[in-house]
């Protein structure tokens, strides 16, 4: 098996004493930011990233996607020139650490670290890269067109590996990380507004590139953030062998690679709302498909009782966000019979087992007749309670939903199969506008 690469390359950041603060200049992924969120960002800091990934976001009047990119570009060049953004000199690894306050002090606990680094690109069906997500064409050339005309990949994708592997036990790449993260001063940090402290160093030392080379020989990742802009990657890759480019930098993308072994990652619920339908109209329609149980109580008791049911197998909670003493409903042990008579053969038992299939199958689809796309169903990351307001709002029901674990995500994408549509949220994402990657300077 070929495993990954991730070479060295010039990071352009942001120079701390030509801007407002580090933090000011960041922001979360593009398809993370929600309304309201791009002008708070412009406000605390007129040179945010958020001006290069979501171009134009930001302008009193819609502008054509084209337009746009081209606003991105100019400030992009702009930037560079006028100081507000730098280019290292040494081509580096970057060190990448993320996190958060502990016990009320000054300490701060370690939520994950990794390297950035420019990932060599391998064809579709390679058992190195694994995607777990389909992708839509409109996402995908959308991000391609911004990165070919800002000649710049702006933002890293997210991967995680060793978990799973056969290579066994930590590579060189997680240990230098560890090492450089606890012996150095870092180049930069910065507390974005979520109280995340995010730490980066640059790695310039050949010798420990070809640490990071051997440790990372033998080993897959599987993208758990970022499957449009990896697709995006390989489009323009392709498109620039076409057109006989052959400077190499299309052949790689920015991306982040943690060791999953060391840092396990965290894995949020993705829940969803169902407009119009009340919970109690709901879990009946279901009962011919799983069993159905009144659990009362508050939310969170609610929650535990998911939680908890979970363990045994795929099991969902509907509520609609009403504090009138309705009951939930409690969705478990799904009737083998009707699995049979919905769940697609041509996928693996392990797919047709995950709790986001028998949701999509046996209830959306099935069920309750409904298509599994908005506005029928409705996609609500996040907590319990989140989903549950949106319930009652749209004077609907909420599907509680538990969180997939990274083995059954790991096991999926090894298959060459893919989860269904937004049933993992992989964090904590990577911070955007810490270190950029430009093509020029590769």
């Amino acid at each position: 098996m070929r495993g990954l690469t991730l070479e060295p390359f010039r990071g352009v950041r942001y120079a701390s004493d030509r801007v407002s603060g580090i933090a000011n200049v960041t922001s979360p992924p593009y398809d993370v930011i929600g309304p309201g969120t791009v002008e708070r960002l412009l406000e605390a800091e007129p040179h945010n990233v958020v001006r290069l990934i979501l171009p134009g976001a930001g302008s009193p009047r819609s502008l054509p996607a084209s337009e746009a990119d081209q606003i991105a570009a100019r400030d992009l060049r702009d930037w560079l020139a006028s100081g507000v953004l730098m280019r290292d000199p040494l081509p580096a690894l970057y060190v990448y650490e993320q996190s958060l306050p502990a016990g009320g002090g000054a300490a701060w606990e370690v939520v994950q670290r990794g390297l950035i680094g420019a990932l060599r690109l391998v064809p579709p069906g390679s058992p190195s890269v694994l995607p777990h997500e389909d992708v839509m064409p409109g996402p995908v050339q959308g991000r391609r067109e911004l990165m070919e005309t800002t000649q710049a990949n702006l933002e890293p994708i997210f991967l995680l590996y060793g978990s799973g592997d056969d290579a066994g036990g930590p590579s060189g790449a997680t240990r230098l990380v560890d090492e450089v993260a606890e012996a150095r001063e870092p180049l930069l940090s910065a507390v974005t507004d979520d109280g995340m402290r995010h730490r980066v160093w640059a790695v310039t030392d050949p010798a420990a590139h070809g640490l990071v080379a051997a440790g990372l020989a033998r080993r897959s990742a599987l993208i758990a953030d970022g499957h449009h802009r990896y697709a995006a990657y390989l489009d323009m890759q392709d498109r620039g062998r076409v057109a006989g480019r052959r400077d190499g930098a299309l052949d790689y993308g920015l991306a982040f690679l943690v060791d999953a072994g060391a840092y396990p990652p965290r894995i949020n619920a993705i829940h969803r709302v169902i407009p119009g339908l009340p919970p109690a109209r709901a879990a009946e329609m279901a009962k011919e498909a799983v069993r159905v149980h009144a659990v009362p109580g508050d939310l969170d008791e609610a929650v535990r009782v998911l939680a908890d049911a979970g363990r045994r197998g795929p099991a969902f909670l509907l509520t609609d966000g009403l504090t009138d003493g309705s009951a939930h409903y409690l969705l478990s042990v799904p009737q083998p019979g009707r699995l049979a008579e919905v769940m697609p053969p041509t996928h693996s038992a392990r797919w047709r087992g995950l709790a986001a299939s028998v949701l999509r199958e046996l209830l959306v689809q099935g069920a309750w007749g409904l298509r599994d796309a908005e506005p029928e169903v409705v996609v609500v990351p996040g907590d319990a309670s989140a989903a549950a307001e949106a319930a009652r709002q749209a004077g609907g029901t909420a599907v509680i939903c538990n969180p997939v674990s990274a083995t059954d995500v790991r096991a999926v994408a090894e298959n060459g199969e893919r989860m269904p549509r937004k049933s993992t949220s992989f964090g904590p994402k990577p911070r955007t506008g810490l270190v950029m990657r430009t093509f020029a300077a590769f």
